[in-house]
């Protein structure tokens, strides 16, 4: 990374703590960002197997990992997303290229089959053109799973593929796992009810061969509160001795507005668009883009967040490390998928295929 610069003041925080958002829905576990396994996908002892498309910075592979599961394939077309997952597990069958290009023949068989399909086709905001979205790649993810036949899918996308106006396409997906022998099903989770402090809804779809279907439950969310930004990242804030970061902790007083990753159309990396600066001033953190370290001891002003912060309230473990330089690793950030969401949804799924198919009575 370039050498360190000064967050720029966007207004001094007063003694008085902003108001706080609603937090109504957003529960969590205590203990958050602890990976207390940390099983490898290259451990023998782990016996489920899946092939991932579209796995960008690793945050599905490490939730599937966690889970149980062990990575035969993972394939990723941006070369820095490539380099971050070789970085943190040598041992991941990495291939770098494009979806549309790859085969899954000879990965035919494996439990799971997960990916994150690219976003913008269905985002609020883009111009959410679905399929008629060069981008789209779920017809890619259909044809792949008709080769491979793993036992279960699960994939996850924007918020927005949910909306009324991607009814008619949603169902089509459906439609065509069922011709393929799946029972599938759409649910929104919000990541902050599974360990991460930010909102983020995210759109997922588990599919599972209809003889195993019946054993399938979405995970419950935890029954805690989540932990504020404050909680969080006060250590990380208070690393160059900051002396305010203790006020800080208590301002910060709310999870984190969903972290927008954006794409290379874009400049440099910022947290969103105004509404989402707007609730990070709330947080007295400056929106408008991020810093090389934390503050040094006489700042004054809103902070704005590191790297390994933004990747902290993504859910990633403070050992996992990011290639390239500060917009390609945020990007790679703010476009994953928690990690501790997919170990959640992941161990139910897992759950599922070890259990033995329910026995049909025959009627008469």
């Amino acid at each position: 990374m370039p050498n360190a610069v000064t967050a720029r003041t966007a207004g001094s925080p007063t003694a008085r703590a902003p108001k706080a958002r609603s937090m109504s829905k957003a529960v969590q576990s205590a203990d958050l960002f602890v990976f207390p396994s940390m099983a490898r996908s290259d451990d023998p002892g782990l016996t489920l197997t899946s092939v991932e498309i579209c796995a960008g910075a690793g945050g599905q592979a490490l939730g599937l990992e966690l889970a149980g599961f062990q990575h035969k394939a993972l394939i990723e077309i941006e070369p820095a997303a490539c380099d971050t997952l070789r970085l943190n597990r040598p041992l991941w069958n990495v291939k770098e290229g494009d979806v549309r290009e790859f085969s899954g023949k000879a990965f035919k068989g494996v439990d799971l089959f997960a990916g994150g399909v690219p976003c913008p086709p269905f985002s609020k905001a883009g111009k959410q053109l679905g399929n008629d979205d060069e981008r789209d790649l779920f017809p890619d993810a259909i044809r792949l799973i008709d080769e491979i036949r793993p036992r279960a899918v699960l994939l996850e996308n924007v918020r927005g593929l949910l909306d009324e106006v991607f009814e008619p396409y949603r169902e089509k997906l459906r439609s065509d796992l069922r011709k393929l022998g799946y029972t599938a099903e759409w649910r929104l989770l919000n990541a902050s009810s599974f360990g991460t402090p930010q909102l983020r809804p995210r759109a997922l779809l588990v599919a599972i061969r209809k003889e195993l279907a019946d054993g399938f439950a979405w995970p419950k969310p935890a029954q805690m509160k989540p932990k504020t930004v404050g909680e969080v990242l006060h250590d990380l804030m208070a690393e160059r001795g900051w002396r305010v970061a203790g006020k800080w902790k208590d301002w910060a007083n709310d999870i984190a507005p969903t972290l927008v990753g954006g794409s290379k159309k874009h400049g440099g990396p910022d947290l969103g668009p105004t509404r989402a600066k707007r609730a990070w001033a709330s947080l007295c953190v400056d929106g408008h883009g991020l810093a090389n370290e934390a503050p040094d001891p006489d700042f004054i002003g809103f902070p704005r967040l590191t790297v390994r912060m933004t990747a902290r309230l993504q859910g990633f473990p403070d050992e996992w490390k990011f290639s390239g330089r500060k917009t390609a690793a945020y990007r790679q950030i703010g476009n994953a998928f928690p990690p501790p969401v997919a170990e959640a949804v992941g161990r139910q799924i897992a759950i599922c295929l070890a259990a033995k198919p329910a026995r049909r009575l025959k009627t008469a």
